[in-house]
């Protein structure tokens, strides 16, 4: 039994020891084990070992050696005294126990003190950080809209000249075109003269002062009429050297409009931005592809570019100016001169009438036969675009097929060959059909120069006075032959 006002755990309640005292039997009792590990804050570990220990000071006190055993049993009628004599703790053990209680409360109040501080200093530390190099990347965003700012009114500046120097390039080309235009009809006057004087017979074909002037004309003719020729293709030539400058410069134009628009966005992105998100591993990805020096650069080499561009067009501009000068005075002398000596000599032709007609007829015969192997050929290649759409719309149809489903198989194969196959079957033929538009031209230039050379032969003493002289009554003018129209 326990008394009243005791527990399990004080220590006289636990087994009694046979020490020579008669007043307390010894009784086994249960010892009690515990079997979990409390949880203690720092400082409160061992404040359950604290036991009283005045009951081990009463106790060591003998009683009388003369007390019968039946004396060995406490008294069970004065339970509150037992209690106030043997007492739990000790005012020592009660001291201990607060002062142990104060210093642990102590300790963790310190530690958690400061743990407080130190996170409140690791947070101003980081919000400071991060506030900082968020306004050290807006700035440097910033800066990067301002080079591209410059660039941009660079390209702008460089661009608009260049389109200017492309349009007067282009009207040069045109005026150069236009005066190699102009030249064909003189030229063509002059030939004509040329075939008339050569079907002359007899004594009459004599290689005169009218011939050889003639030939210096044509020669001249076609000899500026070539030059202009080559000069508007090298002017072609730059004006494609300028449209590449340009496309450079448009699409290096572009591409900072459109990261100007993106790094715009980025500098007006706030932490309160709706359109905020998270992007888990961008900062792991590195797609960059030049470095600050190399993308200025980039824009440099290209302004360079066009301005070189922009100089070759302003030299061949001034070499056609100078070029119209030149060409325009020869022709006009060289006409003048070859209409002195049509003047100085009027001669006399005789008529192969027969020799004519026969190639005439024969002309006539081939160009029958040439319009006819056109018109084939034209059906041919007709014939030939159907195939070709199909196997084209195949193999375009077969580009969207899924993932690993876009196999070169042998139907690919096959289709690949069959498109080059009817390509080059379509080239051929097309190649042909312009050698024989060209023989077509050819045989119907023969025709004319044939009919017309019948015509001379039937009024043989008009060649050179009406016919001839008759043509030459005019020629183009100055302004239209540096090309103005």
């Amino acid at each position: 039994m326990e008394f009243l006002g005791t527990t399990q755990t004080a220590s006289y309640c636990g087994p009694k020891k046979c020490c020579g005292l008669t007043s307390l039997p010894a009784v086994q009792a249960p010892v009690i084990q515990e079997c979990y590990q409390p949880y203690y804050l720092p400082g409160y570990r061992y404040l359950n070992s604290w036991r009283p220990s005045l009951f081990y000071k009463i106790s060591n006190v003998q009683t009388c050696p003369d007390e019968s055993s039946s004396t060995l049993r406490p008294p069970t009628t004065l339970p509150a005294l037992r209690s106030a004599l043997f007492s739990r703790y000790s005012p020592h053990d009660w001291d201990q126990s607060n002062q142990l209680q104060v210093r642990g409360a102590e300790a963790s109040r310190l530690w958690a003190s400061r743990l407080t501080d130190d996170s409140m200093r690791l947070l101003q530390d980081k919000d400071q950080l991060t506030q900082q190099m968020q306004q050290g990347t807006t700035r440097n965003l910033g800066q990067r809209l301002s080079d591209i700012g410059f660039w941009k009114s660079e390209l702008s500046y460089e661009l608009d000249r260049l389109l200017t120097e492309n349009q007067n390039l282009e009207t040069v080309k045109r005026r150069l075109e236009c005066a190699a235009n102009e030249v064909n009809c003189p030229l063509q006057v002059a030939l004509e003269c040329l075939y008339h004087r050569e079907k002359r017979v007899g004594i009459d074909l004599v290689h005169d002062n009218v011939e050889k002037n003639l030939i210096r004309e044509v020669d001249l003719l076609k000899c500026c009429q070539q030059q202009m020729r080559k000069l508007a293709q090298r002017i072609d030539l730059q004006m494609r050297d300028n449209r590449d400058a340009q496309h450079a410069l448009e699409r290096d134009l572009e591409d900072k409009s459109s990261a100007q628009c993106i790094d715009e966005k980025c500098f007006n992105l706030r932490n309160t931005s709706d359109c905020i998100s998270f992007f888990h591993g961008m900062e792991k990805i590195d797609g960059t592809i030049s470095v600050p020096e190399t993308w200025a650069k980039f824009s440099n080499d290209n302004i360079k570019h066009s301005q070189n561009m922009r100089a070759d067009s302003i030299r061949l501009r001034e070499e056609a100016e100078h070029l119209f000068e030149t060409l325009s005075d020869q022709m006009w002398r060289q006409f003048t001169d070859t209409n002195l000596a049509f003047n100085a000599r009027i001669s006399e032709v005789t008529d192969v009438k027969n020799k004519l007609q026969t190639q005439l007829a024969k002309t006539l015969q081939e160009i029958f036969q040439a319009e006819n192997t056109i018109m084939l050929l034209e059906r041919s290649i007709m014939a030939k675009e159907g195939p070709l759409k199909v196997a084209q719309t195949r193999l375009e149809c077969r580009t969207w097929r899924p993932n690993v489903e876009l196999c070169r198989d042998i139907p690919q194969f096959k289709l690949v060959n069959e498109v080059f196959t009817i390509d080059d079957t379509l080239q051929t033929l097309k190649l042909r059909l312009r050698e024989t538009q060209n023989m077509l031209q050819l045989l119907v230039m023969t025709k004319c120069r044939l009919e017309h050379e019948l015509a001379i032969k039937a009024n043989t003493l008009c060649i050179d006075k009406e016919k001839c002289m008759g043509m030459r009554k005019t020629f183009p003018c100055t302004p239209r032959l540096v090309g103005h129209t």
